[in-house]
């Protein structure tokens, strides 16, 4: 008996000297992944102009200059018959007519309200009185607002090609 007791002890101690992990258990904080979507080609976003840097930019040039710039802002219309064109603001009421390079791409119609990151060239054009109705036909103005248009538009533009959409 007095050997089982000595055995029984010695598992004791043995059990008792079992490393004890005392690394307490820090909560994970989840980070939320900014997820975007890309119309057009890809492009990296190494140097992005804000959209009143952008306005700054472009105020500036002549009609027959432009900039190959990337600058991000906030969409304020898109073409609801296909979704070939948009409006970004610039700020202070400005706003840059985006089109889209050959065509190749569009982007969603319900996106007005959400921001973009462009890349493409920058430029001022004159857009003629039937291209003004036009688009604003495809932007669902009402016919007054349409009749309204009588006159060419110096207005700033860019093509795009690559549009990217954060979600």
């Amino acid at each position: 008996m007095k050997g089982f007791n000595i055995i029984l002890v010695i598992l004791l101690l043995l059990g008792s000297c079992k490393e004890k992990n005392s690394q307490a258990e820090t909560p994970v904080k989840e980070v939320e992944k900014e997820v975007a979507t890309v119309f057009g080609s890809a492009f990296e976003a190494d140097e992005v102009k804000s959209a009143t840097d952008m306005a700054d930019a472009i105020t500036g040039l002549q009609q027959t200059d432009s900039l190959d710039v990337t600058f991000s802002g906030e969409v304020t219309e898109v073409c609801q018959m296909k979704g070939c064109w948009m409006k970004v603001a610039l700020g202070d009421g400005e706003e840059m007519r985006v089109t889209f390079k050959d065509y190749g791409f569009f982007v969603p119609k319900d996106i007005a309200g959400k921001d973009v990151t462009l890349h493409g060239k920058a430029f001022i054009e004159e857009i003629s009185v039937e291209d003004q109705k036009h688009y604003a036909e495809d932007g669902g103005a009402t016919k007054e607002e349409i009749d309204r248009i009588t006159a060419p538009k110096a207005t700033y533009s860019f093509v795009a090609d690559g549009v990217r959409l954060t979600n």
